[in-house]
């Protein structure tokens, strides 16, 4: 029995597990994408597999252990290609306007909080390839955007929350450590 080429494809990819709150490499800065690789494009591969099997719009290299300043964002949930973006290196030049937004993280499952992020963001990053790129978000992309370049910074979306909201949530993930269940 021979394999298509999309099955070879599919067969190499990685689904990496999600890093969850508590790990001390969700709160450091990561360091920048030096090499753009075959092992690069891979990576970049993997992270949007790796998304897509947890359901969500984003995903940032330190979420599955990776100190590499990396994120991936697709706000289509993979229905459309061209909604694939991979930000390396990124920073945001540009910002406007405010909304506030009920947010999550794969990173802290089951936890929610409305979060205030600008409207629409310009960033500056580099693709899988290193190729040098602007991209403009609105809405939903501009809060993936900002919520995946605060994970390479090492800033979590409950760091924007209450000083009440977020012990709430850090008392509720401390009792399900002790029940084994985080």
């Amino acid at each position: 029995m021979t394999q298509t080429a999309a099955e070879t494809v599919s067969a190499l990819r990685r689904i990496y597990p999600i890093v969850k709150y508590g790990d001390p490499i969700l709160e450091k800065s990561t360091s920048p994408v030096k090499n753009f690789d075959a092992d690069f494009l891979q990576l970049t591969e993997d992270m949007f597999v790796s998304m897509y099997a947890a359901q969500g719009v984003g995903l940032a290299a330190p979420q599955i252990g990776l100190n590499l300043r990396v994120a991936v964002v697709d706000v289509t949930g993979g229905k459309n290609p061209e909604g694939k973006v991979v930000l390396a290196n990124p920073e945001v030049i540009h910002y406007e306007g405010e909304k506030r937004e009920e947010e999550g993280c794969l990173s802290i499952p089951g936890f929610r909080g409305y979060v205030v992020r600008p409207q629409f963001v310009t960033v500056k990053a580099q693709d899988a390839k290193g190729e040098p790129f602007e991209i403009r978000g609105e809405d939903l992309l501009a809060r993936a955007f900002c919520h995946e370049i605060d994970h390479l910074n090492g800033v979590l979306f409950i760091q924007h929350l209450s000083m009440l909201k977020r012990d709430l949530i850090k008392r509720k993930i401390k009792k399900l450590r002790k029940l084994g269940e985080w």
